[in-house]
């Protein structure tokens, strides 16, 4: 296991007074059976009127706030500790051809029916015309559905350029499938938009890669911001999961913070203001490096 510090801050900035700030984020990071949040704070400068948190659909914690002092700023920042191990999917679950796989044809296995959510279109990944067709050079009759979405991974990184600016969170997949440009989030929804034109499933996951990774190991893109990668479901095995930006399994520099159809259900910050300001800039800084666990009690 690895531990980690992770900061997260969001800075807005106004040209006039914000009477009243509404928001809501997704920076908690997840406990799972690889990752295990050690310690959790969010600071909100103004600070708020009303802060709540409860655990949405699909077990992340998605967090309320509103800010009612008048500002010309907002400053939302996260800190955790996080410790991270190694996700390792059963070797044999992995081989099992990949129409296998399907959450509507495994009635029996009791995991199945919540996999099914990830196997429909979505706000922002829709199964467009084409996609399958690319899909299924790497899903050939009876391959095996690691082999299969591993070659698939491999295929999106080498065919997409990754270009910040080119795309917004709601460009849709048919764009991407004609342009194959874009930032980590529309690598992630190309990829989720494929297994389920198939009937597998994919989810989709936001958190956090290692600014500063420990020595020997190299730096990876998308580290400066909050990142996104793919799940796909393994009957019996649960989920297996890809940074199609990266071309890899992910492993103890990844860390999850939550999991949902698309970018739309688990956006790190969003919110609504009111305020007669015509101009606006927003700033992210991620860091997320390597660090003594923090002292019990």
């Amino acid at each position: 296991m690895r531990t980690y510090r992770i900061q997260h801050t969001t800075t807005y900035t106004y040209d006039s007074d914000v009477t009243g700030s509404y928001g809501q984020f997704h920076l908690t990071p997840r406990d799972l059976e690889w990752q295990r949040c050690l310690d959790h704070e969010i600071t909100i400068d103004p600070a708020p009127a009303d802060l709540f948190v409860h655990e949405d659909l699909y077990g992340n914690a998605k967090s309320y706030f509103h800010v009612t002092e008048p500002h010309r700023q907002l400053v939302i920042t996260a800190v955790s500790h996080v410790e991270v191990g190694l996700r390792q999917p059963d070797p044999d679950q992995l081989a099992l051809p990949w129409e296998r796989a399907r959450p509507l044809d495994q009635p029996t296995d009791p995991e199945a029916w919540l996999a099914a959510d990830f196997t429909y279109p979505s706000p922002y990944v829709e199964v467009p015309p084409g996609i399958e067709d690319y899909i299924r050079a790497s899903f050939t009759p009876g391959r095996p559905l690691g082999e299969s979405v591993v070659e698939l991974m491999h295929r999106v990184h080498a065919d997409f350029t990754y270009k910040f600016g080119s795309t917004s969170v709601s460009t849709p997949v048919s764009t991407l499938l004609r342009n194959k440009m874009g930032v980590c989030q529309d690598f992630s929804h190309f990829m989720v938009s494929g297994l389920r034109s198939l009937g597998l499933a994919g989810r989709y996951v936001s958190g956090y890669l290692a600014t500063r990774p420990p020595p020997g190991k190299p730096r990876l893109v998308g580290a400066d911001a909050s990142h996104a990668w793919v799940g796909c479901w393994v009957p019996g095995a649960g989920w297996l999961y890809l940074d199609p930006t990266n071309d890899k399994v992910i492993d103890d520099s990844h860390a999850t913070v939550a999991f949902g159809r698309d970018y739309g259900d688990v956006p790190p910050v969003k919110g609504v203001i009111f305020t007669e300001s015509s101009s606006s800039t927003m700033k992210v800084s991620v860091d997320m490096a390597p660090a003594d666990p923090p002292l019990e009690g």
